[in-house]
């Protein structure tokens, strides 16, 4: 019973960082509104990257094209592929006089490595102001330019948007991908808002091109195969150069992976850049997830054994209300309602899947964007 009581205390302390986290930390996006931006009809450059993405580009470039916005080109960089994604680019650059096509053959040093790709593509951009995406995105709305860029000012460098993925009826699966993108979101939102900017994601995603050339490009981490937006970000976001624009009309919606497998290999790739992160950063957010992980052991272990039963189910009960609230603020603004009511479940899940990443990743390391 000893053994008990100190698991139940443990399990308290545990409950407490969890408490503190969601009160201190994930509402600060929660109950924010967005901020307006200022409409300054700046030339922008879209940034596009392709690896064997012939069927996404034909579906997806006609909604980038289709943009209402005057002023803008959209670099088109071809990395090596395989498949048609050259031949693709090449007719919608006969078709369309703001298209910039890049390229990209594969050199023994920089092979599979999309960092070299992106910053032939940044040197050949024409604009300042450059706006990231990916071939298998598409934007939710004509708005998306003006409401990415509207935040750019003197100040503002650099722009974090919000890349949602397409709803799947009746998947497990794609609930999944949606809740751990929406709790992604909503800490590095949240930290920004902290004046602790961490992360972005590259399906949507801004910076200054002198921003780039000025943190010397990905010079400091072009060993390592991900990370060209989160540790990009990372190394160059401050409280003072960052906004954000969550507004519905700025989102971008990406084809989720279908198979866990293809999910998990994706993960494991952006998991692979987080222990490069700078040390405050690791470690408010190994904080979080450890104490996730802990409070559903410790609590699975007390019900288990019926100890202090009562308390402890009042406790998970509190928390999930709690979690209700705060995430499903943000789920509301990211318009991913439907997650929230599997919101403990697919939290459970989620770390379990996670914890299989780590393990995964400690054994070997991904090697290649694709």
């Amino acid at each position: 019973m000893a053994i008990l009581s100190i698991l139940f205390y443990c399990f308290i302390a545990i409950a407490i960082i969890q408490i503190l986290y969601y009160i201190g930390f994930l509402s600060f996006f929660s109950f924010q509104k967005p901020e307006k931006g200022k409409a300054y009809d700046i030339a922008i450059s879209v940034i596009i990257c392709a690896k064997n993405e012939a069927e996404n580009l034909k579906q997806n470039l006609p909604k980038i094209l289709e943009q209402d916005y005057r002023n803008f080109e959209v670099v088109l960089i071809n990395d090596s592929s395989w498949d048609d994604t050259l031949e693709v680019m090449e007719e919608f650059a006969e078709k369309h006089d703001n298209i910039n096509l890049v390229n990209v053959k594969s050199i023994e040093p920089f092979w599979g490595n999309k960092k070299y790709a992106l910053t032939l593509g940044i040197k050949a951009a024409k604009n300042e102001f450059l706006i990231f995406t990916d071939a298998d995105c598409m934007p939710a709305s004509k708005q998306w330019l003006k409401q990415i860029s509207a935040h750019f000012s003197n100040e503002k460098s650099v722009i974090l948007g919000y890349g949602a993925y397409k709803k799947v009826k009746y998947s497990l699966l794609n609930k999944l991908i949606r809740f751990e993108t929406l709790m992604t979101a909503i800490q590095y939102f949240s930290y920004a808002k902290l004046g602790l900017p961490y992360m972005g994601v590259g399906r949507n995603l801004a910076y200054r091109k002198e921003q780039f050339f000025n943190n010397g490009g990905y010079m400091n981490h072009m060993s390592i195969k991900s990370g060209d937006d989160d540790l990009f970000i990372n190394e160059v976001a401050t409280k003072s150069n960052t906004a954000l624009c969550y507004t519905k009309d700025s989102f971008t919606i990406s084809e989720p992976k279908k198979t866990f497998k293809d999910w998990i290999i994706q993960k494991r790739r952006h998991v692979s850049t987080a222990n490069h992160y700078k040390f405050s950063h690791k470690l408010l957010l190994g904080i979080f997830y450890f104490s996730q992980l802990l409070f559903w052991v410790l609590a699975a272990i007390l019900l288990s054994f019926l100890f202090q039963w009562q308390i402890v189910l009042g406790i998970i009960a509190f928390r999930i209300i709690l979690q209700f609230v705060v995430i499903g603020t943000s789920a509301n603004k990211l318009e991913e309602n439907d997650v929230i009511i599997l919101a403990p479940f697919l939290e459970i899940f989620l770390i379990i899947f996670q914890l299989v990443i780590f393990s995964a990743n400690l054994i070997s390391k991904p090697k290649h964007w694709k």
